[in-house]
């Protein structure tokens, strides 16, 4: 008797253009499996064994519930560190065949190599679905998010890699115009580190104009598409909630904090809808919580339920969920609720929030400068440098054993 559906199914199945990606290199995925699968209690393995079969089936990809990946430097990072001595090696003989080769030159094809294995892994989906699933989302350097002809450059090597390729794009003020050059070729995007509704129309504005330019060049667009990536917990908790409570003495609670990035959500997805924008919300960055009742909840899956939106799912949310949301049945329905008046009314006190949830509330200069998007690319900034250390370090110990055999 077949398992019954996992949490994550039942979540994707409220809509049938929903899609369910895998938010991490698939590189990492199996590793994933057998550590998950060993940390579930016995009376729950063969199960759990049986939903981790169905999230990514190779010779059946459309039978399979993830449509799509999204990677960044962090989790390429994570690639490294699954298999380090393949990667040491890796780095190693790339300087053998390239001697004048800098660290970061290795590193740039490393992280490169990365984004096209896995994607690679998804070339089924892609080619099955007509080119309308499959795809993986790499990102330019984010030590470069306020240099446009960096990341113009490092998004046409990226998509190079492989066709099923999106490039994932900062939401500054210099990447909205990246986004809409990358339309124009009819490059598919993926719009990051955005958490506000601001740049959620600076982006799909930017995609709507590139693409009236690549249809008027005629360029080939069966292979685009656009997704704006909502990056919810990391607006709840890399802003200004906590300054702000202290100085107009105002406490959010945990389902407060959760319903901010929730109503920000809600109001991206009826403006893409009410305007007839090309573009598709994803969310990111999710958690569980809040507390109701003594019970966890789901708030970020639960509360947006039955939208046509992407939900892209680090292993470690989907462990969450798929405990906490044994017994929970989502509402088809859900996406649609409005958000309960008081709650809106005690958000709006904050700046924080009022600037958020205007769709016109920063212009894009400050994108630049929001306190998500300047923590957000510090974070994955040093997950890029780390990539970069352990080249680095790979070369350096190859060098030296090198030296050491010569004395020999």
């Amino acid at each position: 008797m077949a398992a019954k559906k996992s949490p994550m199914e039942r979540m994707a199945a409220t809509n049938p253009n929903s899609e369910m990606w895998w938010d991490s290199s698939p590189l990492v995925f199996e590793t994933w499996k057998k550590q998950t699968q060993a940390a579930t209690p016995p009376e729950r393995r063969e199960e759990v064994v049986e939903w981790h079969e169905r999230y990514y089936i190779s010779d059946k990809p459309m039978e399979q519930l993830f449509r799509g990946v999204t990677t960044n430097p962090p989790l390429s990072l994570a690639a490294i560190r699954d298999d380090p001595g393949f990667w040491r090696e890796w780095a190693i003989e790339q300087k053998r065949k390239n001697p004048k080769a800098s660290v970061r030159d290795i590193w740039w094809r490393m992280y490169r190599e990365i984004v096209k294995r896995g994607a690679e892994r998804y070339l089924g989906v892609f080619h099955h679905s007509g080119f309308r699933y499959g795809y993986l989302s790499g990102q330019v350097d984010p030590r470069d998010y306020e240099k446009e002809d960096s990341m113009k450059e490092q998004a046409l090597a990226i998509h190079d890699m492989a066709s099923n390729i999106m490039i994932k794009i900062p939401g500054t003020e210099q990447g909205v115009r990246v986004i809409k050059f990358l339309t124009s070729k009819g490059i598919p995007t993926n719009a990051t580190l955005c958490f506000i509704l601001p740049q959620f129309v600076a982006v799909a504005h930017a995609v709507r104009e590139g693409l009236e330019i690549a249809k008027k060049n005629k360029v080939d667009l069966s292979m685009w598409r656009s997704v704006i990536t909502s990056m919810s917990a990391r607006y709840e908790e890399l802003g200004h909630f906590e300054q702000e409570q202290e100085k107009i003495g105002i406490k959010l609670s945990e389902a407060e904090t959760r319903w901010s990035s929730i109503a920000i959500l809600k109001k991206a997805i009826n403006f893409l809808i009410d305007g007839n924008y090309p573009s598709k919300m994803l969310l990111a960055s999710m958690r569980p919580g809040p507390d109701v009742d003594g019970k966890k909840r789901l708030w970020h899956f639960e509360k947006v339920a039955g939208a046509d939106m992407v939900y892209t799912c680090p292993g470690k949310y989907i462990k969450v969920v798929d405990e906490l949301g044994y017994n929970v049945e989502f509402d088809p329905e859900a996406w649609k609720e409005l958000v309960p008046d008081e709650v809106i009314e005690k958000l709006s006190k904050f700046q924080y929030f009022r600037e958020a949830y205007d769709p016109y509330g920063l212009e894009p200069p400050q994108f630049n400068t929001h306190p998500s998007t300047v923590n957000t690319a510090t974070q994955f900034s040093n997950a890029t440098n780390e990539m970069e250390s352990f080249v680095a370090e790979a070369l350096k110990n190859a060098d030296i054993k090198s030296k050491v055999q010569v004395l020999v």
